[in-house]
């Protein structure tokens, strides 16, 4: 069964996959070339759209490695019988993690003072201490409460935080008491068109900090970057764009109280190893015509 891994992954990697065709996201000339005869892909983010479906007359899954599926055409793909699988849970411990490195990040000033110390000059990192804060003490706000929220409210709470958490099924506070009193604001929701641009930092608690390694396009934009500006918010940790990659001339990237990592939250080696595990499961049940794993189309 001719498996195509769709990733800008390392040689490494690429070492351990065994019958697994490793093809780069970057490489448009590559996967087309693949498509014709590719009976599974294994998709990360570059959208699965209904034309790359349709050039693919033998796919008999998509395996989203990860758990959103806002980049995959699920409709185009159920119209042609293809399966669409994700892997929840898989990542949510490298992301959760991520998250509260942003979060610390943010608090402790340290993309500028990574700059201060590469330029020699630690005298101006002192003029940053009335901006240095501790997470202990501080309240922090999930919205969503899916699995990477339920890993980093006992983590909060063990470094001392005060957690307060949102979702439609689950919440110990209203959505907009949360708003009003968090000092961190971090983003756990699904992309859909509900959720799209849902999000106005300009409603958070002046001074505070928003965090997403959700999805970019949650917020509005323009409106996170007049309160960053304005200084209404104190920084912002971002592992998502709308737009990705954002250009080079983003606004957003032009301020110096914004932490960016380029949306590798999800990331890490333990990440890969369980998620191929599963992805080469679901590989196995669909040459012997089993269930799938975590279908959602």
């Amino acid at each position: 069964m001719k498996v195509v891994f769709h990733f800008d992954g390392s040689d490494a990697l690429r070492a351990k996959l065994g019958e697994v065709i490793l093809c780069p996201e970057s490489d448009a000339v590559a996967f087309e070339r693949l498509l014709p005869e590719m009976e599974v892909l294994w998709h990360v983010l570059k959208p699965v759209t209904a034309e790359v479906i349709a050039r693919a007359p033998k796919l008999k899954l998509i395996q989203k490695i990860g758990s959103g599926v806002n980049t995959i055409d699920v409709e185009a793909a159920k119209r042609r019988g293809i399966a669409v699988c994700n892997l929840p849970g898989t990542n949510s411990r490298a992301v959760a993690e991520m998250t509260l490195l942003l979060m610390l990040a943010c608090l402790r000033r340290l993309r500028n003072l990574d700059e201060l110390v590469r330029k020699a000059d630690w005298r101006a990192a002192w003029d940053l201490q009335d901006r240095f804060g501790e997470l202990g003490g501080r309240t922090v706000g999930l919205i969503g409460y899916g699995e990477v929220a339920k890993i980093l409210h006992p983590i909060l709470e063990a470094l001392g935080a005060n957690v307060v958490y949102w979702s439609r099924s689950r919440r110990n506070t209203q959505l907009a008491e949360l708003m009003s009193r968090a000092d961190i604001v971090s983003l756990h929701l699904p992309l859909s068109a509900e959720t799209e641009r849902s999000f106005d930092p300009r409603h958070m608690k002046r001074g505070s900090i928003l965090i997403n390694t959700a999805r970019g396009a949650l917020v509005n934009e323009d409106f996170l970057y007049e309160a960053l500006k304005s200084g209404h918010l104190a920084a912002a940790g971002l592992d998502v764009f709308p737009q990705e990659p954002p250009r080079s001339e983003h606004p957003l990237l032009k301020l110096s109280n914004v932490v960016c990592s380029p949306h590798l939250a999800w990331l890490t080696v333990e990440t890969l190893e369980r998620s191929i595990a599963t992805a080469t499961q679901n590989v196995e049940r669909l040459r012997a015509g089993k269930p799938l794993l975590h279908r959602v189309g």
